[in-house]
């Protein structure tokens, strides 16, 4: 239970990796907040998954690129359990758009859900966390993506570097008031983001010649380092990134 009675909001988290971390911290005892866009019977479901495991959970529509949205997000965290201590931004899209033909629109849109809606919750749940004066975390989840290249990724792959950055911004700056900001990196993760992609047989065996573990990763595989990162036992690390990749960004 080493997150016992903390309060955690989970962007993106009625399905894929997000719901596996709210279930994750749910065991340990973490109090959640479900974030969803559209789906809200998944989140309903999500919830119901953590009041099975002992703990409390509600589940809240925002879309986290929007700062009113945002705001309306943590107002909901604070009103039912009063306090925010762990934020995990994990709310993304990904699309595969080769570089000469990515529109404008596409291109922003992706900026603002996987870069701009990351600093929006961070800034957000940072005000709150600073008002209570006692520190807390902030858990980004970044992407292999932030170190190399991937095919028809740019705007993704540009976005998740300059999570990496963020998340390093955002521990130097508020060092000052005890939170503390990490990163994980996972590299290829079957989600409902790419299971389609996955399913082609030409385009996984071109991604798993890529990595010398020859594994692809599922939610699950997430779970332990976010959980790391939330507890004491990683109050030594702030501004770093873990990367579960299967040696993708060694390669």
């Amino acid at each position: 239970m080493r997150l016992q009675d903390q309060v955690a909001v989970v962007t993106g988290s009625s399905r894929s990796i997000g719901r596996a971390i709210a279930l994750g911290y749910g065991r340990e005892g973490a109090k959640l907040v479900i974030n969803y866009r559209s789906d809200a019977e998944a989140a309903r479901s999500a919830v119901s998954e953590i009041e099975a495991l002992g703990s409390e959970a509600i589940a809240v529509q925002a879309d986290t690129s929007s700062s009113s949205e945002v705001a309306g997000l943590m107002a909901a965290a604070v009103e039912r359990f009063g306090r925010i201590d762990i934020l995990v931004n994990n709310a993304a899209i990904l699309i595969r758009t080769p570089l000469l033909e990515i529109e404008e629109s596409e291109w922003d849109r992706i900026i603002e859900v996987n870069l701009k809606g990351f600093f929006l919750c961070s800034q957000a749940a940072a005000r709150q966390m600073v008002d209570q004066g006692d520190g807390g975390v902030i858990v980004n989840m970044s992407s292999a993506g932030e170190t190399v290249a991937g095919r028809d990724l740019t705007h993704y792959c540009v976005a998740k570097g300059g999570v990496r950055m963020l998340t390093r911004q955002l521990a130097f700056e508020l060092a000052p008031h005890g939170i503390r900001a990490n990163a994980i990196a996972p590299g290829l993760i079957e989600t409902d983001l790419n299971r389609s992609d996955l399913a082609e047989t030409k385009f996984r065996e071109y991604r798993l010649s890529m990595i010398p573990l020859g594994i692809i990763g599922v939610p699950e595989d997430i779970v332990g380092a976010a959980v790391f990162l939330a507890s004491d036992e990683s109050r030594m690390a702030t501004g770093a990134t873990i990367y579960l990749d299967a040696g993708q960004t060694i390669a």
